[in-house]
């Protein structure tokens, strides 16, 4: 089976700009051109990785993995070639996370690993799904506040407090804390990138009125208008302050684990170090982690 580089980067551009056209763009070549790498990688796996219209793309199942892979393998590749270069100096250790990293423990741990290792920054990086970042090569390491999916190594940190985020003159604003019940009858915005608190919080019975917006400065933007109340982990209290935004403690709901997950071989050579820092800031008694497990 004889696949190229050059087909690996075509189809990482397609499932990463959703057309042939704007891919095209992005790879500097002509969408012809583009059209006959993709049939060619077709047909040498003999599978369909692309499903096209004349007015629609979507990758297939396969083409979603393959995609995924793709990416990982030109980090991977870009990274040697950097690493490989006479001048390069050791390139960032990428730490992805959804909303808040690791809420007030972020800056001392950061500090922490600097006085350690000032030869290998840390890069923090937000997005969307870092576990797909983690999949794809694009992070070394990533803080999760749901269950890792997938086949990495990881550890449970440390159980964090739900939070209510109010309207700061909203009536509940005034309490010392707030209930589930004392919600039912607010609208509750979710962030759809990075949701840890949604209606299953409270009985069917009794659930309020719950809607998404796509992101956290969203969020925060229409729970300051007074549009709506919002339910997070405590983390997000410390990383995202916002003028009109104040932060409740939410007595009855249950706390969120977070979780350090890096992949099962490493692609950075500091993360041995890096996570095991991490493990001595957040979990002084937790035995190590033991890859998936």
């Amino acid at each position: 089976m004889n696949v190229e580089v050059r087909h690996l980067r075509a189809l990482a551009a397609i499932g990463d700009e959703g057309t042939i056209t704007d891919a095209a763009v992005a790879l500097r070549m002509s969408q012809p051109a583009l059209s006959r790498t993709l049939e060619q990688l077709e047909r040498r796996l003999g599978t369909r990785l692309v499903e096209r219209t004349t007015r629609s793309l979507a990758l297939t199942a396969a083409g979603k993995r393959l995609w995924e892979h793709a990416h990982r393998i030109l980090n991977q590749l870009d990274d040697a070639l950097t690493e490989a270069s006479a001048e390069a100096a050791p390139r960032p250790l990428r730490a992805a996370f959804a909303w808040a990293m690791l809420g007030k423990h972020t800056v001392p741990l950061l500090r922490a690993w600097r006085e350690r290792r000032p030869d290998v920054p840390v890069e923090v990086r937000r997005v969307d799904d870092p576990e797909g970042a983690l999949r794809r090569g694009e992070a070394d390491v990533a803080f999760l506040r749901t269950e890792p999916s997938g086949e990495f190594s990881r550890l449970a940190l440390m159980r964090e407090e739900r939070v209510v985020a109010l309207p700061e003159h909203h009536p509940l604003a005034a309490q010392s804390t707030v209930r589930l019940a004392d919600l039912v009858e607010e609208s509750v915005v979710l962030c759809s990138t990075a949701a840890t608190s949604g209606a299953e919080l409270w009985p069917e019975s009794a659930r309020p009125h719950v809607f998404q917006v796509p992101g956290v400065y969203e969020w925060l933007t229409t729970v300051a208008t007074g549009e709506a109340v919002g339910v997070t982990t405590e983390g997000t209290s410390h990383s995202h302050p916002h003028p009109g935004v104040h932060y409740l403690a939410l007595a009855d709901a249950d706390p969120v684990t977070v979780h350090l997950a890096w992949p099962l071989t490493p692609p950075h050579p500091a993360t041995a170090q890096f996570c095991e820092l991490v493990r001595r800031q957040l979990t002084p008694s937790t035995p190590r982690s033991r890859p998936g497990g």
